[in-house]
């Protein structure tokens, strides 16, 4: 059997290394990366190969990752083009670029996929989105491959835009120190104001997943009218909350277009 081959040797790329191995995934995993110093400490976590060279790389892939920056796709792609030897699947991670731009660059079978770096400790959510030449058991194929490190969603690719832009782990970060910042300002130690935001998100989150409850009817429970967290929730909304919020969104939107010009 043929090698999954990252072109690539990044974050992603080592947190998909490390989850696949985590769940047990034992298939080979070779790696190519044009800095060797990428590629030391993934080789000694994740069990990885490093491919010599590119076109090395390229004839061991029974399917091929492409795992480096948008701005950098078009170039790789040619200098696949170059090696000579098509890959019979390519799968892309960049941000923004469409796979009619894939097809362009490279004549083959593309699926788009959107993997999170929290693959890493198998609570990953990964989108994929099949080009018209992907085969039904290339499909299963792409699926099993990313259900080793969590949840997998296939949408619509004219969706993929607004869910890069959704579901990044960010959010979770940058909500937890915001919201941890804010209760330290009126009067939490450092560890305390923590410990309060994570179970405020992480523990909420959980419930709302689990409890198969419609998320309607627990921001009702949990909002008690003359309650602190209802007049919580109200100060925020008044502030521009959803507004903040949704601009964000249509900025990572605008950001991921962006990156299919280039």
């Amino acid at each position: 059997m043929k090698a999954t081959v990252f072109l690539g040797g990044g974050n992603i790329t080592g947190a998909l290394a490390a989850g696949l191995r985590l769940a047990g995934y034992d298939e080979e995993i070779v790696v190519y990366d044009r800095h060797p110093e990428k590629l030391r400490a993934l080789r000694r976590k994740s069990r990885v190969e490093i491919a010599r060279d590119l076109r090395s790389a390229v004839e061991r892939a029974g399917m091929l990752v492409i795992a480096v920056r948008p701005a950098s796709v078009a170039g790789m792609l040619g200098e696949v083009a170059d090696c000579g030897v098509a890959p019979k699947l390519c799968v892309s991670l960049a941000a923004g670029i469409p796979l009619q731009n894939l097809r362009a660059w490279l004549a083959v079978p593309w699926v788009r996929a959107m993997p999170s770096p929290v693959a890493r400790v198998g609570r990953g959510l990964t989108a994929l989105s099949f080009d018209r030449g992907v085969t039904k058991s290339e499909r299963k194929h792409v699926r099993s491959f990313f259900e080793h490190i969590g949840a997998v969603l296939e949408i619509s690719e004219k969706q993929f835009d607004t869910f890069t832009a959704a579901y990044s782990s960010s959010h979770g970060y940058h909500a937890l120190a915001t919201l941890a910042k804010a209760a330290q300002e009126v009067g939490l130690d450092r560890a305390t104001a923590l410990a309060a935001a994570a179970h405020a998100l992480s523990d909420g989150i959980l419930y709302w997943s689990q409890s198969g409850r419609r998320l309607e009817d627990l921001l009702r429970e949990a909002v008690t009218p003359g309650g602190i967290a209802a007049a919580t929730m109200s100060a925020m909304d008044a502030a521009g909350y959803q507004r903040v919020v949704k601009a964000g969104i249509r900025a990572g939107v605008k950001q991921a277009r962006l990156n299919a010009r280039r």
